[in-house]
């Protein structure tokens, strides 16, 4: 009978493992910009882009199929905040930009387009807050000043 017990018990304790390790959630902070001058990184003259769309989407590793997916729009500041639902340990996610709310700032990006982030607690991250890379739009043409920017950028180097 102990040994029944202490067998229910031990299955008790895995199941509300489970159920807690199902509901976490992670935060996953990021911004978007506009690049005006067509370098795909951020220059003084880089603005923020209020309104713009991202998506976060998991996959999963082997099957490439669909685990997750949540979108939001950015705030004044063009920060966007998600929230991740669950562990996606065997999962890729990344956040991508979707949406310019600027006509003349919609191109994506070839090299930012998206940014990977770890969502599971095997991470080795100690916090469940996931801070992802810049990600962002192009204008169609570059901006004549960003010759003058882009030199002072390579003469700091």
């Amino acid at each position: 009978m102990a040994k029944a017990v202490a067998l229910v018990s031990a299955l008790c304790i895995l199941a509300m493992a489970s159920i807690t390790h199902s509901h976490k959630v992670f935060k996953v902070e990021g911004e978007v910009y506009c690049d005006p001058c067509r370098v795909q990184f951020k220059t003084e003259l880089s603005e923020k882009l209020p309104g713009a769309t991202v998506k976060l989407e998991c996959n999963n590793i082997d099957t490439k199929a669909v685990t997750y997916s949540v979108e939001a729009a950015t705030d004044s500041n063009g920060r966007y905040s998600l929230q991740v639902e669950g562990d996606h340990e065997n999962d890729i996610c990344q956040v991508k930009a979707i949406k310019s709310p600027k006509a003349d700032c919609s191109e994506l990006m070839s090299d930012i387009v998206e940014s990977k982030i770890e969502c599971t607690e095997n991470s080795g991250i100690h916090t469940d807050v996931r801070y992802a890379n810049p990600i962002g739009f192009m204008t169609k043409e570059s901006l004549p000043q960003c010759l003058s920017v882009l030199q002072d950028v390579l003469s700091d180097d």
